[in-house]
């Protein structure tokens, strides 16, 4: 799925659904196993794809503690990048 991502294939649901709460270019990527629903956020960059937070789906909506992780996670990767 991200060799498609990285020729600039569009992922469309219900693998990928872009995730704008969190920032620009970011996505929640969905994976299902035969015991867990997983999901990936990642953020795509020109020069890079940024895995920012792994973790176990268990309600409907995506909890506030990772969205708030995922966003502290850009900001320092921004001030790092322009730094």
């Amino acid at each position: 799925m991200f060799c498609q991502s990285t020729r600039g294939e569009s992922l469309g649901m219900p693998q990928s659904r872009p995730m704008p709460s969190i920032g620009v270019s970011c996505h929640e990527l969905r994976i299902k196993d035969a015991e867990q629903n997983w999901r990936i956020i990642y953020r795509i960059d020109n020069d890079a794809i940024l895995i920012l937070e792994i973790f176990s789906k268990k309600t409907q909506t995506t909890p506030q503690k990772v969205i708030d992780i995922c966003k502290k996670r850009l900001s320092k990767y921004d001030q790092d990048k322009q730094g």
